[in-house]
């Protein structure tokens, strides 16, 4: 149980120096990697978890989202975007591999008709989207 808790230790402080990263970087999302570091703080220690939700970092990039209001069209784009042209590098790269392809593609659209049709989309200026600002 205690090495459990420390992968997830592990991968929630990864995806925090991420998303961080990604916060300040415009090719890469802070969205995914907080999210990830959101998950396994809870999994591993409540404190870390509380800490973690009270930071300007999350309120900014994963609040809104969280607590089910949405995203701005900005972060959508930016990360719809960012995914495309990784997922795009592995398609490539897979080139001699069939069903690694049709499984990339498969993944591609989801996460595209998902972040289309599935999040909420809010506007920049609104209450809801000031925790994204």
């Amino acid at each position: 149980m205690r090495l459990k808790k420390l992968i997830y230790l592990f991968l929630g402080f990864l995806g925090l120096g991420l998303g961080a990263v990604g916060a300040v970087v415009p090719l890469l999302p802070a969205f995914p990697f907080l999210l990830l570091a959101a998950v396994c703080f809870a999994k591993s220690s409540q404190k870390l978890h509380t800490w973690f939700t009270c930071t300007k970092l999350y309120k900014n990039n994963l609040e809104s989202y969280v607590k089910g209001r949405g995203m701005t069209k900005k972060t959508k784009v930016k990360i719809m975007i960012t995914v495309t042209a990784l997922m795009s590098i592995g398609f490539v790269m897979m080139h001699q591999v069939l069903i690694g392809q049709i499984v990339l593609a498969g993944v591609w659209l989801f996460h595209i008709l998902y972040f289309l049709f599935g999040v909420k989309t809010i506007q920049p200026g609104s209450q809801e989207a000031a925790s994204q600002a």
